[in-house]
C-alpha cells in the first residue's frame, strides 16, 4: 500500500525547533558518519530485536507484540515490528503524531517521512547517513534501486555533501489515470470519447440518461475531492502536471515552471468552471473527503473518476456488493484539446519511502538495516503482499488469494516493497497470481488498465525534485493561494481573469524564489 500522499502541514517555525531539539538529544551523529558497528555489536543469531516502525494506516488494527502479524513479520524478516495505530487521514494526522513523537524524544526506529521532514532531520543528525550502510548491510535495497535514482537522492542531500539519507519510492510505470464506466458507455451506445467535445457529450449523457438504471436522476458524471485533489482527469487534457490533484513542475514555454501558474492551468480552470456550472461534475467535489467520494463511486453513481489503475477492484467489488452490478471501469484515453498536448502525470523518482533513526544503540541500528534488507528481498515479496493466512488471505482452489478488507479484524499489512520499487509486470503478476476465480472479473480489469494507461503517461520534468525547494515557503508547498483562487474560479465566484492576479500574488509571496530554486535543481540534475 503506498500511502505516499501529501498533507497540509509543514515542519516549520517553533514546531521544527521543538522536533529538532528532541531529535538531537537522542542521537549519536558519529554513528551515522562513521558506520562500522563491528561483529561484537551485532545481535546474536537467535536474538529478536523489536523495532517501532511507522507508516500510514487507513483504519486497520495496530501491530502489537505477539500479535499474528507481529509473529508473521518476525518469522519472515527476522525482527519484531511494533506499529501503534496512527490514522493517515491524508497525511495530516500522521505528520502531527510523528512530529509529537519526535519532539518527545521517541522517534520510531524506521519510518515513512512526510512533506520533506527528512531534510531537517538529516541536517541535525537525527536520521542515519545510509551512504555506506546500505551497500554493506542492506544490499537488497542498494541493488534494487537504479544508480540514476541514487544519483537524484544524492543531489537532494540537504547537507550538500552528496550523501544518502532516505530510501526513495521508485515507480517504474504510470500508476494513475482517468477511469470511465465502459459499461455505461455501452448501455448508452456511446463510443469511448476521443475529443474534449466527445467527453462533454458523454458527461451530459451520464447526467441525463439514467445509465445506472435505477430510474432516478442521481448519476454523478465526474468529480473529485476536497482541495481540488483526485480530479486530474480534468487537468490532464490540457497538459497540466498534477500528482493526485496537486500541481507539479514541468516544462512550459521552454522553462521549468510550476504548473499551477502556467497558461495551461488557466485554460483548464476555465473549462472546469463551465463543467461545474452545467452540473457535469459533483457539486460537492471541493468538499468530498476520501470516504465520501469513494462512497459515491461504490454506490454505483459515478461515471468517471481518477485514481490508481491497479486499485479498481476496491471500487468494483463494493459496487457489486451494494448494487449487484459488475461494473467496468476502463482507462479513458486523453481527450484531445486543440493547442494542447495532454498526458497523465508520471513521477518515477517519488518521495522518501523510509528513513532510519540515527540510533546509538547499534543493535537497533543493525536490526533496522536487517529489516530493510529482508523487506526488499524479492523472494519475500509475495508473502509480504499476502500477509497472514486467515486474516489477510485464504487459499481457494489452490490459490492464495487476498481477502476483502476488514478493518475490524485485519492488522495493518503495511510492508509492501513491491510498491516501493514498483513495476508494471510485477504488479500485474501479483494481482493475477493471488486472485481467486470469483474475483478475476474485477482484477482482470486492473491488469488490463495497467497496460492501457502506459499509452498516455509522461514523466514530468519535476521528477525527483526535493521538498527543500519550498523551504521557508510553507504556504506555497501547501498550495494555500492556489486552492483559494482555483476553488473560487471553479465555483464561479471569481471570473477566469482573476487567475492573472493569483499568478502575480504567487510570485510575490515566494513563487519567484521557489522557481529559481527549482530551476537551479533542474540544471544540476540534468547535467
Amino acid at each position: 500500500m503506498a500511502i505516499r500522499k501529501f498533507g497540509v502541514l509543514a515542519l516549520t517555525g517553533a514546531l521544527a525547533a521543538t522536533v529538532i531539539a528532541g531529535c538531537s538529544s537522542n542521537t549519536d551523529k558519529s554513528a551515522a558518519s562513521s558506520p562500522d558497528p563491528g561483529q561484537s555489536a551485532a545481535p546474536k543469531a537467535e536474538e529478536i530485536v523489536d523495532l517501532e516502525v511507522w507508516a500510514g494506516n487507513n483504519g486497520f488494527k495496530p501491530i502489537t507484540k505477539g500479535s499474528k502479524l507481529y509473529e508473521f513479520y518476525k518469522a519472515k524478516l527476522g525482527v519484531g515490528i511494533i506499529q501503534p495505530y496512527v490514522e493517515w487521514n491524508g497525511g495530516t494526522n500522521y505528520l502531527n503524531q510523528l512530529n509529537l513523537k519526535i519532539a518527545a524524544n521517541e522517534m520510531p526506529d524506521v519510518f515513512l517521512p512526510f512533506q520533506g521532514i527528512e531534510d531537517s532531520l538529516a541536517k541535525n543528525g537525527a536520521i542515519a547517513d545510509l551512504t555506506d550502510l546500505l551497500p554493506k548491510y542492506a544490499p537488497n535495497v542498494w541493488n534494487e534501486i537504479p544508480k540514476d535514482v541514487w544519483d537524484v537522492v544524492r543531489a537532494n542531500d540537504p547537507t550538500g555533501q552528496g550523501k544518502i539519507y532516505y530510501i526513495p519510492n521508485v515507480l517504474n510505470y504510470g500508476r494513475t489515470a482517468s477511469l470511465i464506466r465502459k459499461d455505461w458507455l455501452d448501455k448508452l451506445s456511446l463510443p469511448m470519447p476521443k475529443t474534449q467535445d466527445d467527453y462533454v457529450k458523454t458527461l451530459e449523457a451520464f447526467r441525463d440518461k439514467d445509465p445506472n438504471g435505477d430510474g432516478q436522476k442521481n448519476e454523478i458524471p465526474t468529480g473529485g475531492r476536497e482541495n481540488i485533489t483526485w480530479m486530474d482527469q480534468l487537468f490532464a487534457m490540457y497538459g497540466v502536471a498534477t500528482v493526485e490533484g496537486r500541481p507539479d513542475w514541468d516544462i512550459y514555454d521552454g522553462k521549468l515552471t510550476y504548473s499551477a501558474v502556467s497558461p495551461n492551468m488557466k485554460a483548464a480552470l476555465e473549462f472546469i468552471a463551465k463543467l461545474y456550472k452545467d452540473g457535469l461534475i459533483d457539486k460537492e467535489s471541493l468538499l468530498n473527503n476520501k470516504a465520501k467520494w469513494e462512497g459515491k463511486i461504490d454506490s454505483n453513481l459515478v461515471g468517471n473518476y481518477f485514481h490508481w489503475v491497479e486499485s479498481v477492484h476496491e471500487r468494483l467489488e463494493p459496487i457489486y456488493k451494494n448494487k449487484g452490478v459488475k461494473a467496468d471501469f476502463s482507462v479513458l484515453p486523453i481527450p484531445e484539446v486543440s493547442g494542447y498536448k495532454g498526458f497523465y502525470t508520471w513521477k518515477r523518482v517519488q518521495d522518501a519511502a523510509w528513513v532510519v533513526k540515527n540510533n546509538k544503540d547499534q543493535n537497533r541500528l543493525m536490526a533496522s538495516l536487517k529489516l530493510l534488507n529482508n523487506m526488499y528481498d524479492k523472494n519475500n515479496r509475495k508473502d509480504l503482499y499476502l500477509g497472514v493466512e486467515g486474516m489477510h488471505y485464504a487459499v481457494k482452489d489452490g490459490i492464495a488469494a487476498r481477502l476483502p478488507e476488514d478493518k475490524s479484524t485485519q492488522e495493518n499489512l503495511f510492508l509492501q516493497p513491491y510498491q516501493n520499487i514498483a513495476s508494471a509486470d510485477f504488479t500485474s503478476e501479483i494481482i493475477k497470481s493471488t486472485s481467486s476465480a470469483d474475483r478475476t472479473w474485477a482484477t482482470d480489469q486492473e491488469i488490463r488498465n495497467i497496460k492501457d494507461a502506459q499509452k498516455y503517461v509522461k514523466i514530468i520534468a519535476g521528477d525527483g525534485m526535493p521538498p527543500s525547494v519550498y523551504a521557508d515557503f510553507a504556504d506555497i508547498n501547501n498550495r494555500i493561494l492556489y486552492v483559494e483562487y482555483a476553488s473560487k474560479i471553479i465555483l464561479g465566484q471569481y471570473p477566469i481573469s482573476k487567475f492573472d492576479e493569483f499568478v502575480e500574488k504567487w510570485n510575490k509571496s515566494g513563487g519567484e524564489e521557489v522557481t529559481k530554486r527549482a530551476r537551479d535543481w533542474y540544471a544540476k540534475v540534468k547535467k
